[in-house]
């Protein structure tokens, strides 16, 4: 009996001890957070070895470090907004300053020939700030995960006439800047399963991009193997600083400037729209050019 009851006390004891160790360890780990809660960056740590409280040092040390991750990610999104709302601001503000000075200009002049210069100007501007608030509104349905093109919409397009049509609406353009399209299609009857407002709206960014960043004429044509596409090919500045895996990324621009009429959102919208009709763009660099190329989805 008496040795029972020593062997009973020396496990209470041996009990108690353990029990005031854990509890000094979870005390320790809450000082520990609570130091993390005020800024700190340590990593948790006990001085048992005992499994328990090492794995559950280990399972807060991986959700802490998840924590920080998220956050960093979260700030440099942030950073990045406001970084895009600005230049979205000043690229807002470029053409609408234009057309208050063309405007002023025009107002006070007495030459009917420069005035009917400066109020052309002024529509060229306004018509180039109608079409980057279109693509920044377009943008934000696109980036609604839940966006989808109505079944109704989606219909056999046939692509040369529609292509046409998108390039005499950029006639003057093109002359201002001295470029002849080339359009080349192994057959007059491509036809392609998509949205016509969109597919117009892919067309025309592409070319606008041409426009605004290209050296060159601009080349269209259809490739029927391996699968049907349109390639939109241009020359590219010597030098320029492209990235093809980042060119659809939205608000991506190749150079530091703000370039006329530029948002950054062209590509993005043209691969978004592309994928929203179960198709896809692809970018290409050759040398010195810049090749952009157009999927249909299956059975165009």
């Amino acid at each position: 009996m008496v040795i029972l009851l020593i062997l009973s006390i020396a496990v209470c004891a041996l009990c108690i001890f353990f029990y005031l160790r854990i509890c000094r360890e979870i005390r320790f780990l809450c000082r520990q957070l609570d130091e993390i809660h005020d800024g700190s960056h340590i990593e948790l740590s006990v001085s048992s070895r005992q499994k328990p409280l090492l794995l559950l040092c280990r399972r807060l040390n991986s959700i802490l470090s998840a924590r920080d991750a998220s956050h960093i990610q979260y700030e440099r999104g942030e950073k990045l907004l406001k970084q895009n709302i600005t230049n979205l601001a000043h690229d807002i503000r470029t053409p609408l300053t234009g057309v208050s000075g063309y405007l002023q200009l025009a107002l006070e002049c007495g030459d009917a020939g420069k005035k009917e210069d400066y109020l052309l100007t002024v529509r060229r501007r306004l018509t180039e700030l109608e079409d980057m608030l279109e693509k920044l509104f377009l943008y934000t349905k696109l980036t609604n995960e839940t966006f989808a093109f109505p079944a109704e919409s989606m219909k056999t397009v046939q692509i040369l006439p529609l292509l046409g049509d998108c390039l005499l609406s950029l006639y003057t353009s093109f002359e201002e800047k001295g470029i002849v399209p080339e359009v080349c299609f192994e057959s007059e009857d491509f036809q392609v399963q998509g949205d016509e407002d969109a597919l117009r709206r892919v067309f025309l960014n592409l070319m606008q991009n041409a426009l605004l960043h290209g050296t060159g004429n601009l080349f269209i044509r259809q490739e029927e193997s391996p699968e049907n596409r349109l390639v939109f090919e241009n020359a590219i500045p010597e030098g320029a600083n492209l990235n093809p895996r980042q060119i659809f990324d939205r608000f991506y621009k190749a150079d530091t400037a703000r370039r006329k009429g530029s948002s950054g959102l062209g590509l993005f919208i043209v691969r978004e729209l592309m994928k929203r009709m179960g198709g896809d763009a692809e970018a290409e660099l050759g040398e010195g050019t810049l090749r952009i190329l157009l999927t249909f989805p299956p059975g165009s």
